[in-house]
């Protein structure tokens, strides 16, 4: 009995979960080609609605860059971020959401030391595709995980 309703719990929280990898099936073209011209095409889960918001405000400011859209995209990109939006607000007080210093970030890359993240393999936390080699399908999990300079052992 205790193993069904631990089962029963896990599919349960199975669409929660898997909103926060990937990509949702309804992406716009233009989040794919303007987002991730100049880096990962990020689930929209990773931020919270308000963060979203704040992201495309300063989008003529973004992390150094103008990534500024026609208004008719940037209405288009706005509401589908709004949509598909998570729970997880970035750090307060930062100038521009980050979900790389986010509590659920955090937590999940504690193991990770700062080598890694200066490695030219790597460079930085913002680039998945480094370490999750399924992270442009959305693919997180640990069985394809490759960190460079760390060993794993496998996961049951």
């Amino acid at each position: 009995m205790k193993h069904l309703l631990i089962s029963l719990a896990a599919l349960a929280a199975a669409p929660a979960w898997a909103g926060d990898h990937g990509l949702p099936a309804n992406t716009p073209a233009a989040y794919k080609t303007e987002c991730g011209s100049c880096h990962a095409a990020f689930p929209p889960a990773l931020l919270a609605a308000s963060d979203w918001r704040r992201t495309m405000a300063g989008l003529d400011k973004h992390f150094g860059t103008d990534a500024s859209v026609d208004a008719r995209t940037h209405a288009a990109l706005l509401a589908f971020l709004e949509r598909q939006a998570g729970r997880r607000a970035a750090s307060p007080g930062t100038a521009e959401p980050r979900f790389t210093t986010g509590a659920w970030f955090v937590r999940e890359h504690r193991e990770v030391p700062p080598r890694v993240w200066k490695d030219p393999k790597v460079m930085g936390p913002t680039n998945c595709a480094a370490c999750h080699k399924g992270a442009d399908q959305g693919r997180y999990g640990e069985r394809e995980l490759s960190v460079p300079g760390m060993a794993y052992r496998e996961h049951d």
